[in-house]
């Protein structure tokens, strides 16, 4: 039995509680797919630090350019792609 590996927008929501302290409602973010984590209070730093801590949890690095996204949803598309590929 295999376990499906995908980032949720709960789970990032937690991460940026956890890493920024930016309380954000996961069904608020994945509702707004056009907006940008700035919009929602997180920098190009705190960022950084989910995807530090993605790539502490499972153990790989997260693709170059997943710092550079400008949305949750294009951060998460990026993220799960790549945790699939490397499943």
């Amino acid at each position: 039995m295999t376990t499906q590996v995908q980032l949720t927008f709960g789970e990032l929501a937690s991460l940026m509680k956890n890493g920024a302290g930016i309380t954000v409602d996961p069904e608020e973010m994945e509702s707004r797919p056009d907006s940008t984590f700035a919009e929602f209070g997180l920098d190009s730093l705190g960022l950084l630090g989910i995807v530090g801590e993605l790539e502490n949890r499972h153990g790989r690095p997260m693709p170059p350019d997943a710092e550079l996204c400008k949305t949750p949803h294009d951060f998460i598309d990026l993220v799960n792609t790549a945790l699939t590929a490397g499943a």
